[in-house]
């Protein structure tokens, strides 16, 4: 079974992604979130 999300590092200060080996390193400037993979950010039933 596939998982529909995937743990990301985010830069505090300006907001952009980066690996998350780097925001391990850098806890006090950075964040690790779960963010949807491509396809399953959008939970609403469309018809």
């Amino acid at each position: 079974m596939s998982r529909k999300t995937v743990d990301r590092g985010r830069d505090s200060g300006n907001g952009q992604f980066i690996k998350v080996e780097e925001a391990k390193r850098r806890p006090s400037t950075t964040t690790i979130e779960r963010v949807p993979k491509p396809g399953y950010g959008d939970t609403k039933d469309h018809k």
